[in-house]
């Protein structure tokens, strides 16, 4: 029998984070000894306090199902801990838990978007937002913003895009992958395009609580009821909380919106773990040290990775202001030659000779819709930071 895939994943590409991080952790199993600065998941361990609000949860029960959009002491204390974020009051039924942000932005794109609806990418953006606006039956329009304008979002070349097919604008701040969190100005002017043409706004708020140098996280859906009432907002416990593994995410948005996500929940993967959701609910409410922690231990690694980067010749890099990824342009090395004789084309190639030739893996810009670029995490040791960008600029230096 010949094996025939739904006509569905011919329009949606893997997610070259994932294989880049994979390929990279099958060759440390061979005994490589490789420099991954390719994911985007913190080092650190989840916070003592949390693993151990999970084993107590455990012994106390929590293997069994729960209501599809959580439970309800997590739904109010999602709802609280958004309120004091933002500064406006919700409700546990605008809340819902899924298993990660990914989860959440799925449901939102399915339970909105229609075949032939536009979904407006401010990019360079992350590798999902396209894909899964693809296997929702919808058009990704990536609206890209320029490295000498440090990656702030434009609001004109963005209401250049606008159609009659246009439904919905995705923002992330700070950005994944250049770094760039966006100013309240320009956030305003991206809210009275979403008020003027009737369109939704979804925010992707995960690394909200990584801002450096005096960088401010500005939530649009603060500009005023009208703006509230179109937004989603996604965040999660994953980044801020090293909690990757633990696989939960919140949505905010509009009870009938919700309603629709736990439908499509439901008919998918039902409730996020029962201990996972434990683990959160202590994330939330207990104590918050751990996170200046580690968002100090992350301005570290930041300021000497753009310290490491810049001093390689050849390699330019906009300095990112939050998450935790550089974002430097290496077009300058394509038409060079390896010392084996291949030419490097494009920033696929690059990164394919830095991870066969120097063991380092980062992932390419095209991914992004960013050719010429390539993202480097820095959550990961300074130790590793020092190695990779050493390597790095010894096998960029040895191009021809």
């Amino acid at each position: 029998m010949r094996t025939r895939l739904a006509n569905r994943l011919s329009v949606v590409a893997p997610s070259m984070t994932v294989k880049v991080t994979a390929l990279a952790a099958e060759m440390r199993a061979r005994g490589v000894d490789v420099v991954s600065l390719s994911a985007g998941e913190p080092d650190f361990d989840t916070p003592a306090h949390i693993k151990e609000a999970a084993k107590r949860a455990l012994d106390a029960g929590a293997t069994k199902y729960t209501a599809v959009e959580g439970t309800p002491r997590l739904r109010q204390a999602v709802a609280a801990w958004l309120a004091k974020a933002h500064g406006f009051p919700v409700a546990p039924a605008e809340v819902m838990v899924s298993a990660g942000a990914k989860q959440a932005i799925h449901n939102a794109f399915h339970a909105l978007l229609d075949p032939g609806d536009e979904v407006l990418l401010p990019a360079p953006c992350w590798v999902s937002y396209a894909e899964i606006a693809k296997l929702a039956g919808a058009r990704p329009v990536p609206v890209l913003s320029r490295p000498e304008d440090g990656f702030a979002i434009d609001p004109a070349r963005i209401a250049k895009a606008v159609t009659r097919a246009t439904r919905m604008i995705v923002l992330s701040s700070p950005s994944n992958p250049t770094g760039a969190v966006f100013g309240e100005a320009a956030l305003r002017a991206v809210a009275d395009l979403a008020e003027h043409h009737d369109l939704w706004l979804l925010t992707d708020d995960v690394y909200r609580g990584l801002c450096y140098g005096g960088a401010r996280f500005v939530q649009p859906a603060t500009f005023g009821p009208e703006i509230r009432r179109r937004t989603i907002i996604v965040d999660g416990v994953s980044k801020s909380y090293a909690m990757t593994g633990w696989r939960i995410g919140f949505c905010l948005a509009p009870p009938e919106v919700i309603a629709g996500m736990a439908t499509l929940q439901g008919q998918s993967t039902t409730n996020a773990a029962a201990v996972s959701q434990a683990a959160a609910l202590a994330a939330l409410e207990g104590p918050q040290e751990d996170l200046e922690r580690m968002r100090a231990a992350f301005d570290e690694r930041r300021r000497l990775m753009l310290a490491g980067l810049r001093a390689i010749p050849g390699v330019t890099c906009v300095e990112p202001k939050g998450a935790f990824y550089a974002f430097p342009d290496v077009a300058s090395f394509f038409g060079k030659q390896t010392p084996a004789g291949r030419t490097i084309r494009d920033d696929v190639a690059l990164c394919e000779h830095l991870l066969e030739a120097a063991q380092v893996a980062v992932v390419p810009g095209s991914a992004f819709f960013a050719p010429g670029f390539v993202r480097l995490s820095y959550a990961t040791s300074a130790a590793n930071i020092e190695k990779g960008l050493s390597r790095m600029a010894k096998a960029l230096a040895e191009l021809r």
